[in-house]
């Protein structure tokens, strides 16, 4: 239900509201596929393929998260295969002799989309481990002057960087510079009771920065701890119609359900105008190019025809980083990373496949489906969609998908709050994430660290730390009987 008589009201009407890819005839047919299920005792039509025609069907093994999707052409794989040696590309410092590879940095958290991304799958906390390659601190403060509240009401800004250190904690550094410092993380256990007087323990994180290398932080900034999502569907997702999103949003909660998701209204990155945010943890990116083009600045130091950025994520008070030479070579363009190379990157991110799902005829399978639904975990998990008619790639035209999520922002509670505002989301409010491939976490990546920061180390962790708009389901999860609950697990490792 859309809300009115408020700004957000506006910005959303200036958005479709209705598919105009769809014939009626289409149109009711994909109202009608898409309608939650209520039958619990078989799978639904086409549930296996989650990822449409595209599902990839290959052997279940550590390169799940890999495969391109089943129906791009010949010559599409190939630009797939040329992508994946982008995405996988090592980046060095400036100068080097490998020209058309320099410019990493100065500062930076990895040298590879491959790095944050590993296996295209999901990162993780450093565990012990001083890599925190897959693991970074967003750094931000809130509008606070009149002018900064307009600016970020009229989407020009999202929040505002340390004055220092910037929008994100760099902890690398390229030969002769200092790294930003190091993230600190520390756990308290958390004993929580179940309806059936089992007792499980949460980890409570902690966070803060340590060997701090250009002086003190602003008070005022927040720290955002962020582990990298999986990258499956991307480009499913991106063809889903605005419409459909839009549709779910019910910011006043008109309805009285106790869900108010709202959607994430962006500004494009091209054009300016206004758009939906759909990627990212809080919903704050539209496209997958303009997220590719933000991870070169951010996390590896690299400019892009998107965001020139010849430096990455220094600020004008690191003047020994600024100082540094770049990678932009006169040869190869005005920017480190030229279009070629984003149009290779995109294309890869658009086309991994979406694994099949699993064992969904097994009675526990079933029955975990019936908890999901009961519990009210689909009131955000929206299980289904129909991605556009009129999609740029037959790759996704005209797909049914199942990824789970509504791509709406929710206040999930002070227990998973971050303190951090960006664009439309406050610091309790995050994206509710895609659910497929979930249960594929451990084979593609060894482990099974959920939500934002990792903090849970398993699903039914996950589950527990959810908090507002989510509490009423998340009780109901812990007021299932044992037998019970763990249905609702199969059913997620499903996914």
């Amino acid at each position: 239900m859309l809300a009115t008589g408020h700004a957000f009201a506006n910005d959303v009407l200036a958005l479709p509201t209705e598919r105009s890819d769809l014939i009626p005839k289409d149109k009711a047919r994909v109202e009608k596929i898409v309608r939650p299920t209520t039958d619990f005792t078989k799978p639904e039509q086409f549930e296996r393929m989650q990822g449409g025609a595209g599902t990839s069907q290959k052997r279940v093994n550590q390169d799940a998260f890999s495969h391109s999707s089943a129906n791009i052409t010949f010559e599409e794989e190939g630009t797939f295969k040329l992508g994946n040696g982008m995405f996988r590309k090592l980046w060095v410092s400036s100068p080097s002799s490998t020209q058309a590879s320099d410019g990493l940095g100065p500062l930076f958290n990895a040298r590879a989309c491959q790095s944050c991304h590993l296996k295209d799958g999901r990162g993780h906390p450093p565990e012990g481990n001083p890599d925190a390659t897959s693991m970074f601190f967003r750094l931000a403060r809130a509008a606070e002057t009149e002018e900064e509240k307009a600016a970020v009401a009229d989407r020009k800004a999202r929040n505002f960087p340390d004055p220092v250190y910037g929008a994100q904690f760099q902890d690398l550094a390229v030969p002769g510079l200092a790294g930003e410092g190091r993230m600190v993380i520390s756990y308290e256990e958390v004993p929580v009771t179940l309806g059936d007087g089992t007792i499980l323990s949460l980890r409570k994180p902690s966070y803060s920065v340590a060997d701090l290398g250009y002086g003190p932080m602003d008070p005022r900034t927040t720290l955002s701890p962020r582990v990298t999502p999986q990258m499956i569907g991307l480009g499913l997702v991106e063809q889903i119609h605005p419409a459909d999103i839009l549709a779910k949003a019910d910011p006043n909660d008109r309805d009285g359900d106790g869900i108010s998701g709202k959607a994430s209204i962006v500004r494009d990155g091209k054009s300016g105008g206004l758009t939906l945010g759909r990627f990212g943890w809080k919903a704050q990116t539209p496209s997958i190019r303009q997220q590719s083009a933000d991870a070169f600045a951010g996390d590896i130091g690299i400019s892009t025809p998107d965001v020139v950025h010849h430096w990455g994520d220094c600020t004008e008070a690191q003047a020994d980083c600024l100082a540094m030479p770049n990678g932009v070579q006169d040869r190869l363009g005005p920017v480190e990373a030229p279009d070629p190379i984003m149009d290779l990157v995109t294309f890869y991110s658009q086309n991994l496949a979406v694994p099949a799902r699993r064992d969904i005829d097994d009675p526990r399978v079933l029955l975990g489906k019936q908890m999901f639904y009961e519990a009210g975990c689909a009131s955000c998990h929206t299980p289904k969609f129909v991605t556009r008619r009129d999609a740029p790639n037959k790759a996704q035209k005209f797909q049914l998908i199942w990824p789970y999520t509504d791509f709406l922002l929710h206040d999930m509670g002070d227990g998973l709050a971050d303190g951090q505002q960006v664009g439309d989301a406050s610091g309790n409010e995050w994206r509710t994430p895609p659910l497929w491939g979930v249960g594929l976490t451990e084979t593609v990546n060894g482990h099974t660290f959920f939500l934002h920061d990792g903090r849970a180390r398993n699903l039914t962790e996950a589950i527990l730390w959810h908090g507002g708009e989510a509490r009423a389901a998340r009780d109901r999860f812990a007021n299932l009987a044992a037998d019970d609950r763990a249905a609702l697990i199969k059913f997620l490792e499903s996914l």
